[in-house]
């Protein structure tokens, strides 16, 4: 597949995505810009590196703004705190060539992208569930007959 189809391909892959399969999508590409980086560290590269960590932290910076502090309460504020952990991880890790600080946070990004898929498949069930309950009070729903 030429670079034009690939592009077209991951265009349409997000114009048609819902918002829960976008952040999952941006999860993964957290990810492997996280390993990136790691390679670029451990192959010596220093551009792999470098690409791959500011590629990373800016994905994270966006799930840090895009984080609803009103709605989300204290998980938000804990979110927050997570991702300013690990940009910081990133940095000093780019700074220091630091594959251990790489890891940790490839494994907390891991993790939380775990976490969101659960959550997902979950809303999907309850969601399907209170469709179904909702389809079924409308079928035994019958109106009373007016009569004249």
């Amino acid at each position: 597949m030429n670079t034009y189809n690939m592009n077209q391909y991951q265009r349409n892959q997000v114009s048609t995505a819902s918002p829960e399969q976008i952040l999952l999508m941006l999860y993964d590409g957290a990810i492997r810009f996280t390993r990136r980086a790691i390679s670029g560290i451990e192959e010596n590269k220093p551009e792999l590196k470098l690409s791959g960590v500011s590629k990373a932290m800016a994905i994270i910076a966006e799930f840090s703004n895009s984080l609803n502090h009103d709605i989300g309460g204290q998980i938000a504020e804990d979110l927050d705190a997570l991702y300013h952990f690990m940009m910081r991880e990133l940095t000093s890790a780019n700074l220091k060539n630091d594959v251990e600080k790489l890891k940790n946070v490839e494994t907390l990004l891991v993790d939380l992208r775990q976490t969101w898929a659960e959550a997902v498949v979950l809303s999907k069930k309850e969601l399907n569930a209170a469709e179904i309950s909702v389809n079924r009070s409308q079928e035994s729903y019958a109106p009373l007959s007016v009569s004249r």
